[in-house]
């Protein structure tokens, strides 16, 4: 059985592939998280692919030459093993096809990135509870208390970072 089911931003994979500017200890923060997960955990996507659709824009499904391609191998080779890839339905609104029923309505989260609700909406959807794993995207860590309040566990990897960088973005 996995011991841990998780959401994993696509900027995960791409650090663990070196790109980006992310430090060599984030880029071995990221490569390390996506080995356990790979080798005892349960990634969750959605139903719709729409998960699936972002990293296969952004990463290469042959598995080369980097561990985030390699991540996204195995997650297509294991998507129809629920113990190793739990799929889960979102429910798009009629107003707005990137956001969904699932995603928690908090006034802090109102700015919430469109194209990163499927990642929250999946989390909150999961009936085993779901980590979402994040890298580097700084907005996220704005928004960490307003997850937490609403049940969201994010798991930052690279916390210095990223949270040195929503410093310099917000001018703190």
């Amino acid at each position: 059985m996995p011991t841990s089911h998780c959401v994993v931003d696509t900027n995960v994979a791409l650090v663990a592939n070196e790109r980006g500017n992310a430090s060599p200890d984030c880029v071995n923060a990221c490569t390390q998280r996506l080995f356990k997960l790979t080798r005892s955990g349960c990634v969750v996507i959605d139903t719709e692919w729409r998960i699936l659709r972002e990293y296969h824009n952004k990463l290469s499904p042959s598995g080369q030459p980097g561990p985030g391609d390699a991540f996204l191998k195995w997650v297509l080779s294991n998507q129809a093993n629920p113990e190793r890839c739990k799929q889960v339905p979102l429910t798009p609104r009629a107003e707005d096809e990137q956001d969904f029923e699932e995603f928690p309505r908090h006034p802090g989260l109102s700015a919430f990135d469109p194209s990163d609700r499927k990642f929250v909406a999946v989390a909150a959807a999961c009936p085993d509870g779901a980590v979402i794993l994040e890298a580097t995207d700084s907005k996220w860590w704005g928004w960490a208390g307003a997850l937490a309040e609403c049940g969201i566990k994010v798991e930052f990897l690279c916390p210095e970072e990223i949270a040195a960088k929503h410093r310099d973005k917000m001018g703190l």
